[in-house]
Parts: C-alpha cells; sequence; structure tokens
C-alpha cells in the first residue's frame, strides 16, 4: 500500500458500526487512524509484510520508530535535552522504575515526596514506599485528599515537603475519581508526573518536569506501551537493585530498543501523533476538549438528576464521573444508554456512578449525543 492509497483511506467516512465509546481504557481510537492500519494491515509500505512481522531493527521499522518521536516531540515541544522513551508494562510498572531510578542511590538517603489525590497516586506511593522499605530511601505522603474521597486537591500550603526531595510524584489526572491537577505543583524537587490519561488533550511546558509518563491506552494507542520524557540529568541515577530493563539508562542509550519493543503499539501511537499534527496540534485539539467538558458538566449541573462532587477547579476534562440522584435507575440507564449506542459509561468499581471518559478521539458529537440521552432519560423519569 502506498502512501497516496494510505492517506486516500484518512478521507473515508466513519464505518455505520462505530458507536460512542467512552471507555476509560483502552479507549477510543481516532477512526481516521483505524482505517489508515487497517488499509496497511496486510502490506505495509509495499513491502508485503505486516508493520507488525518487521523486525524492530530494520531499517523500515525503525524510521517508523524515528519519525513517530519526532512527531511527539514536535506535538509537545519537547526540549532537546529531554529523552523520549518508548517502553512496555503500561504506566503501572513506572510505579517500580521511578523510585528505582531516582530514589535509590548507594547509601539508601534518598528521599521522594508523593502527593495523593486519587487511586493511581495511591498506588504509586504504595508501590514507592515497597522500596524504600528494602532501605532504597525514604517516601513521603506530602498530602492526601482521601477524606474529602477524593473529589479536591489539598491547599499546598498544607503540604509536608521534604527539604532536598530527589523527586515530587503527582498524578495531573485521576482517571477513576476525574479530579485534574491543571497547573505544574511549585516545588524545589523535580516534578515527576502521571499523565496516563491526560496527555496531548492540551499543551505543557514540558521543561517544568523532570519526567512525565503516560500509559498509551488513553490518548495515545493501543495498551501494553508506556511514554517516558525524561531530563537527562536525571538519568544513569539508578538503584544498584533495578532490573536492566527498567533501568532508563539502558534504555536511552538503545533507543527504547534494549529488548523487542511493542512494535505494532508503537507504530499505532506514531499515527495518532500524526492525526493529531493533522488536526491542527494540540492548541486546536485542547480547545475541543475544553467544549467537550463544559457541555457534559453544564449537563450534569443543570439537571438535578444528575450529581457531579468534584470541585470545580479541578474538574477533569478527560473523565467525567457522576452518579444519579436515584441509584435504583444505574441498570436501567446504563441499559438504555447501550442501546441508544452510548457505550462503557458505568463508572469504577470502586467508586461506582458513571463515568464519560472524553479523550481526544471522542468527537463532540459523541459528547453531544450523550448529553441528549441524559436529558430525555432524566426528563421520562419526573
Amino acid at each position: 500500500m502506498n502512501q497516496a492509497t494510505a492517506a486516500t483511506n484518512l478521507k473515508q467516512e466513519t464505518p455505520v458500526n462505530r458507536l460512542h465509546n467512552f471507555c476509560a481504557g483502552p479507549a477510543s481510537l481516532p477512526t481516521e487512524v483505524l482505517l489508515k492500519a487497517q488499509a496497511e494491515m496486510l502490506d505495509w509500505e509495499g513491502k508485503g509484510v505486516s508493520i507488525m512481522e518487521m523486525s524492530h531493527r530494520s531499517s523500515d521499522y525503525v524510521k517508523v520508530a524515528q519519525e513517530a518521536e519526532q512527531s511527539l516531540r514536535r506535538l509537545m515541544q519537547i526540549p532537546d535535552n529531554y529523552k523520549v522513551l518508548f517502553l512496555q508494562g503500561g504506566a503501572t510498572l513506572q510505579f517500580s522504575a521511578i523510585p528505582l531510578n531516582l530514589l535509590g542511590n548507594q547509601e539508601g538517603k534518598g528521599k521522594a515526596d508523593y502527593l495523593t489525590t486519587g487511586a493511581w497516586s495511591g498506588k504509586a506511593i504504595k508501590e514507592a514506599k515497597r522500596y524504600a522499605q528494602l532501605g532504597l530511601g525514604e517516601v513521603n505522603e506530602v498530602a492526601s485528599s482521601k477524606d474529602s474521597n477524593f473529589t479536591t486537591v489539598p491547599e499546598q500550603s498544607e503540604w509536608q515537603l521534604t527539604e532536598g526531595a530527589e523527586y515530587f510524584h503527582y498524578c495531573a489526572n485521576e482517571t477513576i475519581h476525574g479530579v485534574q491537577i491543571f497547573q505544574p505543583p511549585q516545588v524545589d524537587a523535580p516534578l515527576v508526573a502521571d499523565m496516563s490519561s491526560c496527555i496531548l488533550s492540551e499543551p505543557i511546558d514540558v521543561s517544568k518536569f523532570g519526567l512525565i509518563y503516560a500509559g498509551a491506552q488513553k490518548n495515545i494507542g493501543p495498551a501494553g506501551l508506556v511514554i517516558v520524557i525524561i531530563r537527562e540529568d536525571l538519568i544513569g541515577k539508578a538503584s544498584e537493585w533495578c532490573p536492566a530493563l527498567l533501568d532508563y539508562a539502558n534504555q536511552a542509550n538503545k533507543d527504547s530498543m534494549l529488548n523487542t519493543p511493542a512494535t505494532y503499539s508503537w507504530y499505532l501511537a506514531g499515527l495518532v501523533f500524526e492525526w493529531l499534527e493533522q488536526q491542527g496540534g494540540l492548541e486546536a485539539i485542547a480547545k475541543i476538549n475544553r467544549q467537550k467538558a463544559e457541555l457534559l458538566y453544564k449537563t450534569i449541573d443543570d439537571s438535578e438528576f444528575y450529581i457531579n462532587n468534584v470541585d470545580s477547579q479541578y474538574r477533569s476534562i478527560m473523565n467525567v464521573p457522576f452518579t444519579l440522584k436515584d441509584s435504583s435507575l444505574d441498570a436501567q440507564f446504563l441499559a438504555e444508554a447501550e442501546q441508544a449506542g452510548l457505550l462503557n459509561l458505568k463508572g469504577h468499581r470502586d467508586v461506582g456512578g458513571m463515568r464519560a471518559s472524553i479523550y481526544n478521539a471522542v468527537s463532540l458529537e459523541s459528547v453531544q449525543a450523550l448529553c441528549d440521552f441524559m436529558i430525555e432519560f432524566a426528563n421520562k423519569q419526573a
């Protein structure tokens, strides 16, 4: 399949069986990306094989990988003194990799600060403390919003920061609880941010961070891939206990190909980056994301039937949890939503209720369809 034919496929109409998918992850992918991948599935660039059947060492695949990285660098305006790693294991594996790379040292005196604002930052600090217990350093929880059921972010004046911390970890967007921290915290330690569910949703200043990591299955591509963007001065500090595959220095030195990478996920990520550039980049996609979020939150707030308890200044523009005033109607709501082509609206098992994940690939039309359904459903119960 040549480039011209593939480009033509980007313009095909959406298949009629594509429904409105609000899954939190693995999440929606742009239809144009799926169509291009479909067109190239059996015969990539006239090579007679699929991209997933190629050696990751081949010049053809290395070019695909390099172009994906350069596209991401353009989108996020990543400075030259940052490495971009395409790794495996999802974001959860980075809960271990980060302390092993940044906390540990030969004397075990490293210190790290963690802010807990939901389930994922909670899992991150729990994992880091396991390594602290082995003598790799100290892990401090600066503050937690658990007492508020993770509906807000503790005021920074309440944080108990550690002087001389090796890094400060936080989750920029809590997928389960729908809490988003829009501005990077103002701390002295290098910022380490889990951006799994908000990366590429709006422009950010990468230079304010020491390390950014993000699982792919929200705004990047298929599950299994994780992207790590790390400032070069933080590389090469891994504990002696750090496994070779988790050592950022080893991965950086081998261009993320220390072992066989997730080649198809990497390829698809590149197609998503290309699609984002075609949409006008992160500033353009951010405007759409804001429109979608405002529309959905307005539908919730204008109704006495739906409730979102998240502090308004921290409401996520990617994940919108909400409950029905009468929870006995939950099953009926979900069943009728599915009949209307609105999929995967059930809330996370830890919090219940509903959740609409409105990532980049979820269109404004899909969000409008959801809002129309919500209004109609509420009116029928009046």
